[in-house]
């Protein structure tokens, strides 16, 4: 998959940009607040709808714009798609070859992305709130029945928590009403659990090859930690823990008028030789790491949609010694595999590498190919 050409109007600090990219590398170099970043910003917003950085809609919209758009044309195969997103402070509008997609499920997986960004030290850091976040971005650009069931699963979940403070606050003693929801809502959590087990099984088989290229030190793996815990992932096994789980603690998630289990309490670690990397590592293990999860997905996203991800990487050289930017590099250069960089300096990406990529010159808001 790469993206040829990418076009912006009223994007952050762009009025207007038409801009086509390399198949493979392509660097974009500039010093800080230039807008290098926004660039992939706006890529990321082409995948996924929605921004990797904080921030709403009104903050991307140029100031004293009242919208703004995203386009750009993505190859797969020999296949040319043009995507659009179109931004207001109230809408988001988006279009697959100049056809209107109403749902986010249908516009998903036109473009699929892997991003780098030196904040992803949250990933490990962070609340378990990331961590269930990143799992849902990428299960999602790999899956339109994942976004499906996942928004529906949040629905029930909404509905089962308003239905329990009902119960409290009417001391109602009916629970029929209830039981129903809850037995929709374990068949979606089911399928949750399955998937998001399956893919961080999938990270376990690469990450640690990965950690170990570039640190010469091994021993890293990624632990998923669900609130209930399962013998198996088995369908029959998930649904009857389940069902037992919410019948023991019906008196529990009524006093507190919500439900407490289930996969959107999940949380998944990353280990070091048996030991949670949050605590027990360095800021240096724990950056490698998070490298080696995002490399893993590569060939994740090649078996299960048949071609690579475009890779984004935010100013990640920095954030590494020569060595460990070396590795990098090298991993990247995966035959096929196109991938957008910014960075402050040239001098942190070996020439070589240079020579062959394309290089664009970013000073405030203006690009030029060098």
């Amino acid at each position: 998959m790469k993206i040829n050409k990418i076009n912006l109007v009223h994007f952050r600090n762009y009025l207007k940009l038409n801009l086509s990219l390399g198949p493979q590398m392509n660097i974009f170099v500039g010093d800080n607040a230039q807008g290098k970043t926004n660039i992939l910003e706006a890529i990321t917003i082409l995948a996924l709808t929605k921004s990797h950085r904080v921030g709403t809609s009104p903050n991307i919209i140029m100031f004293s714009k009242n919208k703004c758009r995203i386009g750009g044309t993505v190859q797969k195969d020999k296949i040319l798609t043009k995507l659009d997103v179109e931004i207001t402070e109230d809408t988001k509008k988006l279009s697959v070859n100049h056809t209107n997609i109403k749902k986010v499920a249908d516009y998903l997986s036109h473009l699929t992305i892997i991003v780098f960004t030196p904040d992803d030290l949250e990933i490990i850091k962070g609340s378990p709130s990331e961590r269930r976040n990143l799992l849902n971005i990428q299960l999602c650009q790999l899956s339109r029945e994942y976004v499906k069931v996942y928004n529906e699963y949040n629905r029930l979940l909404k509905t089962r928590n308003e239905y329990l403070k009902i119960l409290f606050q009417n001391s109602i003693a009916d629970t029929n009403y209830l039981d129903i929801i809850t037995d929709k809502l374990i068949e979606k959590a089911i399928f949750i659990y399955q998937k998001r087990k399956e893919y961080l099984d999938f990270i376990n088989l690469h990450i640690n090859e990965y950690f170990q290229k570039i640190t010469n030190d091994d021993g890293i793996r990624v632990c998923y930690l669900p609130n209930v815990i399962f013998d198996d992932y088995e369908y029959e096994t998930i649904r009857k823990k389940l069902k037992h789980t919410f019948k023991k603690n019906y008196m529990k998630e009524l006093n507190y008028g919500m439900t407490i289990y289930g996969p959107h309490r999940d949380d998944f670690v990353f280990e070091y030789r048996g030991n949670d990397l949050k605590y027990y590592g360095s800021q240096g293990q724990q950056k490698v790491a998070i490298l080696s999860f995002k490399l893993s997905e590569i060939p994740i996203f090649q078996e299960i949609t048949g071609t690579l991800p475009v890779l984004l990487l935010d100013d990640i050289f920095s954030e590494l010694d020569i060595k460990k930017r070396n590795q990098l590099l090298r991993f990247i250069q995966i035959d096929g595999i196109q991938s957008i960089i910014t960075t402050t300096d040239l001098r942190n990406i070996q020439k070589k590498y240079i020579n062959q990529a394309n290089v664009y010159v970013v000073k405030d808001g203006n690009i030029e190919r060098r």
